[in-house]
């Protein structure tokens, strides 16, 4: 078994070098008068010669000097006298095999034990072979490798206060983003809610919100939507949002009367470098003992889903409502249904339905397929609606690119 070569090859994936067993004759470029002998002396860098076995038959003067030692303390010993415990034993399971195999191996991390401690080296060994083909000894180029240590300490500690950078970013996003939703839903008599937010991003803010809350009047209030953006302006402009929705509200709970003032706040705060746009739902639900009415007014947003006690469901016709903060008088399109009760009204931001599904432009989850995921639920919970589009929309993984919040509306069967 070969013995002449370090233990373990290249853990960090990089290239070898690669020696080639070093001539005796005179190379072609170069001063003519160069003395082989002294080339290969003071080399610039460590050569060795060992017999199959192992034993050192000859050494330069660079290896002499690397490892602070004299050349009759070489000369004669095993190569792997020269390695650590660890080094000696991946040398003897993996690398000399290997070397047997091949003939020759490049860029080999170890350290070699020198007068002063240890030193890192790479390590290139060749085979050499007579006439017949037979080998009869390796020859091994030693480089100094204390630079590439110490420049690979450098990118692990700037590798490590990059991940606690972003680690403390993240942490602030989501901090962030969590103080922009509602800790938890309010309990309403004679509803079921549910809610769900998913990121589509662990670095950034979205600009995804939504809200339910007592009204003054009677019945209670409800809206989602999504701000154009990410980041701190997308998180500002959510919460100057939301702000606005349950301020206009106890004025007026009128859907196109509320969405109305959300477009004027809207187009107060446009300046260069912000783009104030916003898609939105806002709407009045009333239970009842006969379940629950909606009036619910939209505004450029996805058109909201009715999930029926009895099976089925179908998409509400909310065609016409217009982006909020583009124009001065966008349209609302408002529209009334009636919950029976075990209904669900769930309604969800863009980013569902242009999840990702292939590599294609076209390849979206779209509205078909969600109809068709809600058809087939049968009657369900808020809560179980909501459980099972979050499940969806982690089996999409990273094709979700955009933030999704759902939140559903369910009229308690048998409410009093």
């Amino acid at each position: 078994m070969p013995a002449a070569v370090g233990a373990r090859a290249d853990r960090r994936g990089g290239p070898g070098l690669r020696a080639r067993p070093v001539s005796s004759a005179a190379p072609v470029d170069g001063p003519s008068d160069d003395d082989p002998a002294d080339l290969y002396d003071r080399a610039p860098c460590g050569l060795l010669s060992t017999r199959m076995d192992g034993t050192i038959t000859r050494v330069n003067a660079t290896l002499l000097d690397l490892l602070g030692g004299r050349r009759d303390e070489l000369v004669g010993r095993r190569f792997v006298d020269l390695l650590g415990v660890g080094d000696r034993i991946y040398h003897e399971t993996h690398f000399a095999p290997l070397l047997s195999m091949q003939g020759s191996v490049g860029g080999i991390a170890v350290e070699l034990r020198g007068r002063s401690g240890r030193v890192p080296v790479l390590l290139s060994s060749a085979v050499t072979h007579d006439g017949a083909g037979r080998p009869t000894g390796i020859r091994t180029a030693v480089f100094e490798a204390v630079g590439r240590r110490g420049y690979e300490r450098e990118l692990l500690r700037a590798r490590e206060a990059a991940d606690r950078e972003r680690d403390s970013a993240r942490r602030l996003a989501r901090e962030l983003q969590r103080s922009l939703l509602p800790p938890t839903l309010p309990v309403v008599p004679g509803l079921e809610l549910a809610a769900h937010y998913h990121p589509g991003s662990d670095d950034e803010v979205g600009g995804d919100f939504y809200d339910v809350f007592p009204l003054a009047g009677g019945g209670w209030a409800f809206f989602l939507g999504d701000v154009c953006g990410k980041g701190a302006v997308a998180a500002a402009l959510t919460s100057l949002t939301r702000y606005a929705l349950r301020s206009a509200a106890v004025y007026d709970p009128d859907p196109t009367t509320v969405l109305n003032t959300l477009n004027t706040v809207l187009r107060q705060e446009r300046r260069p470098g912000v783009h104030a746009l916003c898609t939105a739902v806002f709407g009045r639900v009333t239970p009842s003992s006969d379940g629950a009415r909606v009036v619910m007014g939209t505004a450029g947003h996805p058109a909201p889903l009715v999930l029926s006690g009895a099976g089925g469901a179908r998409y509400l016709d909310v065609a016409g409502g217009q982006l909020l903060g583009a124009i001065d008088s966008p349209a609302v399109a408002v529209t009334e249904t009636d919950l029976a009760p075990g209904d669900t009204l769930l309604l969800h931001t863009d980013g569902l339905t242009e999840a990702r599904t292939g590599p294609g432009p076209d390849d979206r989850y779209e509205e078909e397929r969600l109809l068709a995921l809600a058809a087939g639920l049968g009657p369900v919970s808020a809560a179980a609606a909501v459980t099972t589009v979050a499940r969806l929309l982690a089996d999409l993984g990273d094709g979700v690119e955009d933030d999704v919040a759902l939140l559903a509306l369910r009229a308690s069967p048998g409410h009093p």
